[in-house]
């Protein structure tokens, strides 16, 4: 039996707005990676590095700049603000517990990476905290 309308629609919109979520953390941790990596970050980087057509770059980092996370001009490079510099160090210490997790439970790497990379936008912080916990119980086990 189909949800009330009312109740779907909110559904949905709660749906959407993690999937908005997931993806201000991937491109704010992309943007750290990147500008770590290479000195700094650009448009066409976070193309290739998602796969994704310059639009769609340039449309995500105008919302991530909206929302403060990022900030950009024509033809320079894209800088992470305080807030987003924070949020990406965030997700990238969760998507390590994460992925460590999976690899201490005998998860092959390749498969615990592309894993982690979805499991790590949708834990709880009582459930990565139990991680955590596990991880650190290990005979040579680390959590951050």
């Amino acid at each position: 039996m189909d949800a009330p309308a009312p109740r779907q629609s909110k559904r949905f919109r709660r749906i959407r707005d993690d999937h908005a979520a997931e993806t201000a953390e991937d491109y704010v941790e992309a943007i750290a990676e990147l500008a770590r990596d290479e000195g700094q970050c650009r448009g066409a980087d976070l193309a290739r590095h998602f796969g994704v057509s310059h639009v769609t770059v340039t449309k995500t980092v105008a919302r991530l700049a909206a929302e403060g996370l990022v900030e950009t001009e024509p033809y320079q490079p894209i800088a992470l603000t305080k807030k987003g510099e924070r949020l990406a160090e965030a997700s990238r210490k969760r998507h390590e517990v994460v992925l460590a997790f999976l690899l201490a439970l005998g998860v092959d790497e390749a498969t615990a990476q592309a894993d982690a990379e979805g499991i790590e936008h949708h834990v709880s912080p009582s459930t990565l905290k139990r991680f955590k916990a596990f991880l650190e119980n290990q005979p040579d086990g680390e959590a951050d």
